[in-house]
């Protein structure tokens, strides 16, 4: 890293991963360290996480069971 907090990325992994002048990265601050993605690459990571779940479904039913204990004041 450089003095004003910039980072260098090796040509090779530049190659390898793609990567291009005005490509837009997400730098993420995890429990393991920190992880350095592509917005692309993030969305697929999110859309995996979020896979199988029912968000909306489990939004409903969270509305539904406060206003069932507001209800009950």
């Amino acid at each position: 890293m450089g003095d004003r907090g910039r980072l260098v990325i090796p040509s090779e992994v530049r190659r390898r991963s793609s990567l291009e002048p005005g490509t837009v990265l997400v730098l993420i601050d995890s429990p393991d360290g920190v992880l350095l993605v592509t917005r692309e690459q993030l969305s697929e990571r999110v859309r995996a996480d979020l896979e199988g779940h029912d968000l909306v479904g489990e939004l409903s039913a969270e509305r539904r069971r406060a206003s069932s204990l507001e209800d009950a004041r």
